[in-house]
């Protein structure tokens, strides 16, 4: 069952007794009942767009409200009657009020009085809050046109009165002007004109030729100085800011042309293509390639024409506030350099898609790329900072140190500098980040040290592990067998602090060996490991693998001390790999040692920045040389 609509009953009586006092319309009227048979006599008093209706005019409580607003109000025909009322209905005259809803029935009503009529029909016609605001609307359109017009009237008017006030000056001036002309010729009239001379024309001649040669003197002192000064140090170094400016400028453009060439050729395409039947694209794959490409388009298209402006009002040349334009935005930049690693995964990954890569080629042979591919233009962006950053320092350089722009483009330049070192660091921290997930999902086993995001790399490749013996020895004669390099070989990847051992299945599976994780901290690296008799004659017997071993002794707190024994192919690849492992050794002890310093003396804990530079104090490490190095340096044919 459908519940009843709640109204306001108190709000709604006051509002009828509103109307019945000072109503717009009121006087008795003749309603249609519901079922279409009878008309009732009702008093009606229409208030705004309410139209209320009592049993009777003394009536204190309303028996019903019609609401007009969007309702239509037209005269009615006469129905036919019977013969009998013929002439009661030929003075009845009828109206009725229609509502815009097909449920809705019409309201039906009749007066005696066609003035009468007439009247309650424009009254409801005009009872609209829509007419009433379409009027306002019009009434204020019109107020404030006539404002403007008076607004233009006082504007000329000042000007007429100020046109006054200048004439009355000119006039002024010129009364001056002509008394004085009058003056002068009462002087003239008074006296007699005296003939000149010979010797105020000699005179005159000579005033003349001094008037040249002044001129001359001055023209050939002013030309003096231009040159003195187009070959000073300062024109020359303003010549070379021009120059600046101007390969700015060509630069600019040939940027803009780029990235015009970048959204326009590819990624508008491409996103066409995204929204296709059969689509060889996403569109996340398109936003991940072409991340606020559109807006660096943008941003460069305004940068570029406020920088022709400036060129165009030579010689006051400003930049400084255009590069103020630029650095709000560079944070789009960072997001750029930041994503653009990842848009050219995700580029190859699309590639594999041959529609993808037949529509591609299609784009990249257009005349405008230039046979440039995709990746040439996704590049594009990530060298404007450094280009930037370079031309700002040949502008300071040719900049005196008291121009008006020294200090703007000196702030330009730190920021740009400061962003390029964020966006180094960040891309550098995201490529190694995605370089140990990418080998820790080579690893079969998984690999917990690699998700540490402290952990850097820093090299990998093929070395030869030698198994201990029994005894804990290795003879060096066996380090060129065959049958050794093919089973002991590993494949290692050195971290800032772990060495990872690794032996290579199926399918470019790794398989992390027995203690094949190596922890830095608890190592100690011998690059040139003690040799025994069984050595000496491995040596005698010229294997080729003479001193491409080195030794790493790890001595865990926990576990029973072991060593890993790895052998290189070349004597420089065994030079780069100890010398790294040597360095990440010392950086580890040396961050250890700077961080118990500081927290045994000081409370004050180690900035990160400390902590991270790693050219800030290396520990000095004393290796112990092999005896057979001790007898080289004591002989005689080896001393020059």
């Amino acid at each position: 069952m459908q519940k009843g609509m709640r109204l306001n009953d108190g709000h709604i009586t006051y509002l009828a007794l509103l109307a019945k006092k000072d109503g717009t319309r009121r006087g008795s009227l003749s309603k249609k009942s519901s079922d279409n048979t009878k008309w009732h006599s009702k008093w009606f008093a229409l208030l705004q767009n309410m139209l209320f209706y009592f049993e009777n005019d003394s009536s204190s409580r309303p028996s019903g409200l019609y609401l007009l607003e969007g309702c239509v109000c037209d005269r009615a025909p006469s129905p036919k009657p019977s013969l009998s009322a013929k002439e009661c209905l030929e003075k009845q005259y009828y109206f009725t009020v229609t509502f815009n809803h097909d449920n809705q029935k019409a309201l039906e009503l009749r007066t005696e009085d066609v003035k009468d009529c007439d009247e309650w029909v424009a009254a409801i016609t005009q009872a609209s809050y829509r007419n009433l605001a379409t009027e306002h609307e019009t009434l204020m359109q019109k107020y404030l046109h006539l404002l403007q017009i008076v607004e233009t009237e006082k504007t000329v008017a000042k000007q007429l009165r100020q046109q006054i006030e200048d004439g009355e000056i000119e006039i002024e001036r010129l009364k001056s002007e002509i008394a004085g002309l009058l003056k002068d010729n009462e002087k003239i009239q008074s006296n007699p004109e005296v003939p000149p001379s010979e010797d105020d024309t000699e005179i005159k001649k000579i005033k003349k030729v001094q008037s040249f040669l002044r001129g001359w003197i001055c023209r050939r002192k002013w030309k003096t100085i231009i040159q003195d000064y187009i070959r000073s140090p300062h024109a020359e170094s303003m010549r070379k800011r021009n120059q600046v400016v101007f390969s700015m400028l060509e630069a600019e453009a040939e940027y803009v042309q780029q990235l015009h060439i970048l959204v326009n050729n590819f990624l508008r395409p491409l996103r066409m293509a995204a929204s296709s039947k059969k689509p060889p694209i996403t569109h996340d794959d398109v936003s991940s390639i072409f991340l606020n490409s559109e807006t660096i388009m943008f941003l460069h298209q305004i940068f570029y024409q406020g920088l022709k402006a400036r060129i165009a009002s030579w010689p006051t040349l400003v930049l400084a506030d255009l590069f103020d334009i630029l650095l709000p935005m560079l944070n789009i930049y960072q997001e750029f350099v930041r994503n653009h690693q990842y848009s050219l995964q995700i580029l190859a990954h699309c590639k594999q898609n041959r529609d993808f890569d037949k529509l591609l080629k299609q784009y990249e042979a257009k005349p405008d790329c230039e046979e440039r591919t995709l990746e040439t233009f996704l590049t594009y962006p990530m060298f404007q900072i450094p280009r930037y950053i370079l031309t700002l320092h040949e502008l300071l350089a040719h900049t005196p140190h008291e121009h008006v722009e020294r200090n703007s483009l000196d702030y330009a330049k730190s920021k740009l500098e400061e962003l390029s070192r964020i966006m180094h660091d960040e891309v550098s921290e995201t490529e190694n980040i995605r370089k140990n997930l990418a080998i820790e999902r080579m690893i079969v086993e998984g690999c917990e040290v690699l998700l540490d995001t402290s952990q850097t790399f820093v090299r990998q490749g093929s070395l030869i592990q030698v198994p201990m013996s029994e005894k804990g020895k290795i003879t060096r004669g066996r380090l060129g067998s065959l049958s050794l390099k093919k089973e002991g070989e590993r494949q290692c990847f050195l971290f800032s602090k772990h060495l990872i051992i690794c032996t290579r299945g199926s399918g470019g599976k790794l398989h992390i060996t027995k203690n094949g994780v190596v922890s830095l901290i608890d190592c100690t690296l011998m690059e040139e490991p003690e040799g025994t008799d069984d050595e000496s004659k491995g040596e005698r017997s010229g294997q080729d693998t003479e001193h491409l071993d080195f030794k790493v002794i790890v001595e865990p707190k926990d576990v029973q001390p072991y060593t890993v024994i790895l052998v290189a192919s070349s004597r420089q690849e065994k030079s780069a790999w100890t010398s790294d492992i040597s360095q990440c050794i010392d950086n580890i002890r040396c961050n250890g040692l700077m961080m118990n310093a500081f927290e045994e003396n000081s409370k004050v804990t180690v900035p990160q920045m400390i902590n991270k530079d790693d050219e800030l104090l290396q520990v000095l490490q004393i290796r112990s040389p092999a005896w057979k190095r001790l007898l080289k340096a004591d002989d005689l044919r080896f001393l020059h």
